[in-house]
Order: C-alpha cells, then structure tokens, then sequence
C-alpha cells in the first residue's frame, strides 16, 4: 500500500516569497533605472500609438460591452476609452506589444519586460481617479516608474536561467506573474494577500508558444501579453477579498508547476532582485524587428549602401550567409511560404530581405503589399543560417549580452562582399549614448501619429524631464494622452 499524501499546507514556496518580499520591501537607489525606466514608459507609449494605426488592432480594443463607460475608470493613451482596469490593461498592453517594437530582454527565456505597463498603468489611473473622487491623494508617476522597474526585474531574473520556451510555454507567464506582483502592491495587499496572489499567476493556465511559430504562427503573439497583464490584475483583485492562495504551487509533488509544466526542474536563479534588469534592458529603435533580428536588418541596411555604391543589385546575388546565435536559428530561421504579418516579423530571412531591396524595415513592410514583391522571396530563398557558438556564448554572457549577426553576400559572378558584423544592436546599453536621442525621436514621431501639435508639446515638457514626470499624478499624465 502507498503511503497517503499529507495534507499538511506547507509554508510558501522561496520563490513566491522572495518576489513578495523583494516589490514590498526593496529600496530602490538607482537613478540609472529611475531614467531608464521614464525612456521606456515614453518608448512603450509610443509605440501603442503607432499601432492604433493598425485596424487589426484596434477591432480588438475598447470596452467587452460597447458603449460601457466606468466612472473614474482608467484611460486608454491614445483613445477616448475609460475602462475597469482589467480591460484597459488589456487595451494597453494590446496596443504597445502590437507592433513588435517595445523593450526586449534576451536570456535564457526572452520577453519584453514593458509589456508589464498594461496592468501598471491601467491600475495606477484607475486608483488615482478613485483616490481623488474621494478626497484622497492620488499616485504620483514615480509610483508607475518604481512599479515598472519592479516589474522588469521580476520578469527578467528568473528570465535569467529559466527557459519556458523550451517546454512550449510563452514567455508571457512572466508578464502575467511579474503584473501580479507589482499590481497587488499598487492594490495595497498585505504580505500573505500578496503571496496568494503571486501563487494564483502560477496556477493559472499559461499560453503555449504554438502561435509564435511555423505552421500556427499568428497574431494572437501581438494581444498575448495583453490578455497577460490584464489576467494579472484581475487576479489581484481576486486576492485582495481574501481568497486564498496555494503555497506549494511550484514545489508540491505530482501537481506543482515544476512536475507538471517544468519537466521536474525548480527555477534557478542568477543573482537576487535589484534594478539590473531595467539599467540593461534592450530597447527596439531601429526596426519593428524581432530583437534576435535587430543586428542583422543593420547589417543588411549596411550592405544595402554597397550594394548603390558598388552598382551591383539584389538580383545578381547568388548566396547570403547569415553568422548568428543558437536563440536567432530557433526562433526565427523560417523558410516555407509567409502567410501574415506575425508571420514576417519573425522571419530572419524576412528583415534582412527588406533591408537589403528597400533601404529601410517599417511596420508597414510586413503588410501584404510589401510581401508580395517577388524579390523578397527570391532572396529568401539564397539565404542559409549557421550557428557561430562564439555569438551563442556572448549572447548569454552577463557582461556581453550581445546579440551578433553577420551576413556575407556571395553573387552570381563568384565576386562577394566583406562580411558585415554587428554585434550589439543600437537599443543595448552599450550603445544608450547613440540610441536616446533617436529613440525620443521615435516618441516625438509617434505622437504627431495621434495629437496636435499643442498637446504633442504638452506631453514633452514632462515626458522628457525626470523630476516634473515623477511628480505628476498619473491621472493628470494619463490625461495629457486622452483624444
């Protein structure tokens, strides 16, 4: 006879507790992250302007029953919508992880830490509107910011050493948990509401990573994060009436999320919570490009100028070699047709082809009137990826986080060019000296997407000054945004 399973409740899984722990009690004394968190606020708010260009898009977003308006409700940048903060998390973070051009966090697991802005934003307005609907102070937007970089830090060390892909599910379970957290805080749970919290984002069901890749690739990996984050405030919600939670979510024996989902491994981790995560994040300036990508589509920029200069074209090349890591192959090497947008920003082949033709790699060069220019896949068709295990191990390597590629163009005549390498693309922090500037350029260009001049300059005076944005109530900023 087996011997019966207690039912003795343990104490919380380590795991939960540290994250609890860590967005409750931890001080943050970084002013790198402080600044580097206002560039990602403007640089994800920018980028959910660009994408209610985007009809495919905004079909998606507004209230579940039309016309529904929730007084003192949380605002949608860019809309006239005023939402529950579940749905206006979803619109939210819809809108900024739509386009593929938010921040980036390459490791083990890869993600976009900003994507964690849905559920931040949405509850932080929804809460101020509140607070001051009943004569309380609001919260202010260093708030947001100190959430924010909570929030990227969560994601992205357990990012760190722990790979969902490689078990089929999504990386947007770490937006759904590393939300839960910060918004329950934000919620004001006490330490054991939050703990509950935390374990409900882990017993939940999470997203397999099917539509991210060949045959199934499709849009929904535009809306995932969305509907992560957004799940993560309702959950939190859920917590903060007192449900309870489930403390060995992650160890408990046969049914915890490490026997079931993980093939038996607990989460290993690098190194404790700070703000590392958000001084090194990788922002997306150049190209609406899946970050694996983003060096190899400025190396095809690169030899797209030889290729003028030299007066040789597209088609006369016989062969492209493109020196990559072991992540880029895995995730983005497609051959085969390419049968939608999601398709395309996710092809390798895809975003140095463009480059190479055009010049330049937009949102709108992975629409079907683009596609259809038979060159692309004419050039696609040339095209062989090969592991470099120098770039593989660089690409994981703490002090490097590179992400290289290097392509070599053979032609018909047996003549080639010089391989061009780029290691680290212009959103690393080795490069933060030559990317601000253009990516404020990229938020000035999204805001005359949506608003006037007048209101344009409005949202510049704070966005662009650390003190004045922290100080301002979030509603007051959310405002600024409203059409």
């Amino acid at each position: 006879m087996s011997a019966p399973i207690s039912n003795v409740r343990p104490n919380p899984d380590t795991v939960l507790v540290d994250i609890v722990d860590y967005v409750l009690n931890y001080k943050l004394g970084s002013d790198l992250a402080l600044e580097t968190a206002r560039n990602c606020l403007i640089d994800t708010l920018g980028c959910g302007l660009e994408a209610l260009s985007y009809p495919a898009c905004t079909k998606l977003m507004g209230p579940i029953v039309p016309g529904t308006i929730v007084p003192n409700g949380a605002k949608v940048p860019g809309t006239s919508f005023q939402l529950d903060p579940v749905q206006a998390a979803f619109n939210i973070g819809a809108m900024i992880r739509w386009l593929d051009f938010n921040d980036t966090w390459l490791a083990a697991e890869w993600g976009h830490p900003s994507d964690n802005l849905g559920g931040i934003l949405a509850t932080a307005d929804w809460l101020s509107r509140t607070a001051i609907a009943n004569g309380k102070k609001p919260l202010a937007m260093k708030d947001v910011l100190i959430a924010m970089i909570k929030a990227h830090e969560i994601q992205g060390c357990i990012a760190l050493e722990n790979s969902f892909n490689k078990v089929g599910l999504d990386h947007v379970l770490l937006v759904k948990l590393a939300s839960t957290a910060v918004v329950g805080q934000l919620l004001g749970l006490s330490r054991d509401e939050l703990i509950n919290a935390v374990s409900q984002a882990l017993v939940d069901g999470h997203a397999l990573r099917t539509y991210r890749h060949a045959p199934n690739t499709g849009s929904r990996k535009s809306w995932a994060a969305g509907d992560a984050t957004s799940r993560a405030v309702r959950l939190a919600l859920i917590a903060k009436t007192g449900e309870m939670g489930y403390p060995s979510v992650l160890s408990a024996k046969t049914w915890g999320f490490y026997d079931v989902l993980f093939k038996g491994q607990p989460f290993r981790f690098q190194r404790p919570y700070g703000s590392y995560v958000m001084e090194n994040v990788l922002f997306k300036i150049s190209f609406p490009a899946e970050f694996h990508a983003q060096t190899a589509a400025e190396a095809a920029m690169t030899l797209h100028e030889q290729l003028r200069a030299s007066g040789k074209r597209v088609e006369d090349i016989a062969k492209i070699t493109i020196r990559t890591h072991e992540a880029a192959i895995r995730i983005i090497d497609k051959t085969g047709p390419l049968n939608n947008p999601a398709d395309r920003d996710h092809c390798i082949q895809y975003m140095i082809a463009v480059p190479l033709i055009f010049g330049r790699l937009t949102a709108a060069d992975y629409e079907d009137e683009v596609a259809r220019d038979p060159r692309i896949d004419a050039l696609r068709d040339k095209m062989a990826c090969v592991e470099d295990p120098q770039f593989t191990k660089d690409y994981h390597d703490p002090d490097k986080r590179s992400i290289a590629n290097a392509l070599t163009i053979g032609f018909a005549d047996g003549s080639t060019f010089d391989e061009v390498v780029v290691e680290y693309p212009l959103g690393h922090k080795r490069r933060r000296a030559e990317g601000i500037p253009l990516l404020v350029e990229k938020f000035r260009t999204n805001l005359a997407r949506r608003f006037p001049a007048k209101q344009q300059q409005a949202i510049l005076d704070v966005s662009l000054d650390q003190a004045k944005l922290e100080a301002m109530p979030v509603n007051e900023y959310v405002d600024l945004y409203v059409v």
